[in-house]
């Protein structure tokens, strides 16, 4: 995976995330409370990184320990959020949404002209797809909003977990830590899950595509490319989302759906490629 070009990485993590989306939406529509599933996905998810990454040789310090546990906290959150968003919106439509995080960090680390005009494009994109949705479900927007600034933050704050240059035992540590701290807010539904083998089978299924596969994908192309082109390649996560959303959901995209994204993805598509620099370069301050 070291080796594979980040491009055939985030097709990879595209088609992991939103095929255990997909599963989660199913289990919303069955009654299961999103954040319960949100929770799980955190907390399975961690097993099989926790499995195949911990070397247990290099001792943890504190530092260590503050930034897994704030990048844990943080993807939490923004799983709540965004499952909660999915449960009232269509799932292309709400990854599209909540690209806006990462194409403000794309923009925020090459302030060049080019990609000014490539972050109007993606605001406009943006609008077009919100407003489409006000009059629907305000508090889907609300979340899948919230979801797209804890985005943000968990690119910036997982390329400082990535530095730790622990291998993926920092985001291993990191999800425990954040599914723990955030159980209360999904508690509703942990009995039924638990004592449920077809529902604990999902949601591990579940954390295992999007988070163990998904996240763990993230933690090896953040130390290999720069956080500005991490956040461009991002746009492949909403085509995939969009894909398996009318494959699997029957969620057709309207014509100002597809208005919203083009104007979105061409954002991304038009903003500046530069060369990898190093992390402590592009890290603004410390966690």
């Amino acid at each position: 995976m070291r080796t594979a070009s980040p491009e055939a990485l985030y097709v990879l993590s595209g088609i992991a995330q939103y095929s255990g989306a997909v599963i989660a939406i199913q289990l919303f529509d069955e009654g299961l409370s999103p954040s319960t599933v949100a929770v799980f996905r955190v907390l399975l998810g961690a097993i099989p990184i926790l499995l195949i990454s911990w070397h247990g040789r290099l001792p943890w310090t504190r530092d260590d320990l503050k930034a897994a546990a704030i990048f844990g906290i943080v993807t939490a959150l923004m799983n709540i959020s965004f499952y909660n968003a999915a449960a009232r919106l269509p799932l292309g439509k709400s990854v599209l949404i909540e690209f806006i995080g990462p194409i403000a960090i794309a923009a925020y680390y090459t302030r060049t002209r080019r990609n000014a005009a490539a972050l109007a494009l993606a605001v406009s994109g943006v609008a077009v797809l919100s407003g489409a949705e006000i009059g629907g479900d305000p508090l889907g927007l609300f979340f899948i909003f919230l979801a797209s600034a804890l985005w943000a933050a968990y690119i910036l704050l997982g390329r400082r977990v990535a530095s730790l240059d622990r291998g993926l035992d920092g985001l291993g540590v990191g999800l425990v830590i954040g599914g723990l701290a955030t159980l209360p807010i999904g508690w509703a539904d942990v009995a039924e899950v638990l004592t449920t083998p077809r529902l604990l089978w999902l949601c591990f299924l579940i954390g295992l595509l999007s988070s163990a596969i998904g996240y763990g994908i993230d933690q090896v192309v953040l130390r290999r490319i720069p956080m500005r082109r991490f956040a461009v390649l991002l746009a492949l996560l909403p085509v995939s989302a969009m894909v398996l959303g009318a494959v699997a959901l029957d969620q057709t995209p309207t014509p100002v759906d597809l208005v919203g994204a083009v104007l979105v993805i061409t954002g991304v598509l038009v903003q500046e490629r530069d060369e990898l620099v190093s992390l402590p370069e592009e890290l603004p301050g410390s966690v």
